[in-house]
């Protein structure tokens, strides 16, 4: 058997089409027949074929290459959205670099275009809190690159943003722990300097006085969607006369570190706490109890985003507009949340 690589030539001959219709499918190009499509897919996939990437950027002026840029503590939620943005990538040719940064930095701008620059990357997905930087987004338009932005509020062009319509999530989780009869009910909030945070917390109080309850001051306790800070928070709610019956918070990490002081103080969830949180990590469901979540898409969100981005570099930004740009988070319903009880 030949171990000489497949090339582009074999994959034509295999699949009865031109060399021209298998570069079109290896680029995207919707000019192509979906039954010559998944001939030509089949084709490659039985060849085992990938594209020379080195010579593929020489021939059309590109490297091939996304950048992700984001300032998140939460590992998992990263991986989500590496899995995501990394399906696309590899059915379409391309590979992923990321660049972690500081959001609060003075120079957040200018560091990120020096990423861009450095790595010669043709286009770049910013994840919250970055992606709510006006000055970025702006200076990504002046610097003629090709960007997508995921966030929790409407803040672009809906071609260059996926939105998570957060606020909608919330006030279904508002109305739930309202429908179980609590009316004492605890906020832990991400960094409140975020609009993702922000969103959630004017979401779910506007629901609690829709259905005439309040959300007090002391009620909310600010985090930094982290375990140690979730902890801190936990702490400080449930030290409280009278205490929550309820809480929620900004994510499924911080909702952990209730569950976890919860336990050092000797309460029930959720026969005398109903504990609920944001994301649905992989850790919600394997946690004990199970929490009670806001289900968001983070993958699927990353998955159309890196689309959309490829669409653009490859149609050269003169992309035709997309509607699809917003996502609907929704409840899971765990063990972690249930009926108030005086008991």
């Amino acid at each position: 058997m030949s171990d000489k690589k497949p090339t582009i030539n074999d994959v034509a001959r295999q699949a009865g089409v031109s060399k021209r219709t298998v570069s079109r499918v290896l680029n995207g190009s919707a000019s192509v027949g979906e039954r010559t499509r998944i001939l030509i897919q089949q084709v490659i996939e039985k060849l085992d074929y990938s594209p020379d990437k080195q010579a593929r950027g020489l021939a059309s002026s590109r490297s091939y290459l996304l950048g992700l840029i984001y300032d998140n503590p939460d590992a998992l939620y990263i991986d989500q959205v590496q899995r995501g943005v990394l399906d696309i990538c590899t059915r379409r040719g391309y590979e992923l670099v990321v660049h972690p940064c500081q959001y609060q930095s003075k120079n957040l701008v200018q560091e990120s275009l020096s990423f861009i620059r450095r790595s010669r990357i043709d286009g770049v997905i910013v994840l919250p809190p970055v992606s709510e930087s006006r000055e970025l987004a702006a200076a990504l338009r002046e610097e003629g690159c090709q960007y997508v932005r995921m966030a929790s509020v409407d803040l672009d062009d809906h071609a260059n943003i996926v939105v998570s319509d957060d606020r909608a999530a919330v006030s279904e989780m508002a109305r739930y722990f309202v429908s179980l009869g609590h009316q004492h009910i605890g906020f832990i909030s991400g960094p409140l300097n975020y609009r993702s945070s922000t969103e959630r917390l004017e979401g779910f109080r506007d629901s609690l006085r829709a259905q005439g309850l309040d959300l007090t001051q002391d009620s909310i306790a600010e985090g930094r969607n982290s375990y140690d800070s979730g902890l801190e928070c936990a702490n400080r709610l449930l030290s409280q006369n009278p205490r929550p019956t309820a809480i929620f918070a900004n994510n499924d990490e911080m909702a952990a570190a209730v569950l976890r002081v919860a336990v050092s103080m000797n309460i029930r969830v959720p026969e005398q706490l109903s504990v609920a949180g944001f994301d649905d990590n992989i850790l919600a469901s394997r946690i004990i109890p199970s929490l009670t979540t806001i289900q968001r898409p983070v993958a699927a969100m990353a998955t159309l985003a890196a689309q959309k981005i490829i669409q653009a570099i490859e149609s050269h930004g003169n992309q035709v507009q997309r509607d699809d740009f917003l996502v609907k988070p929704h409840l899971i319903i765990r063990e972690s949340a249930g009926p108030y009880s005086d008991n």
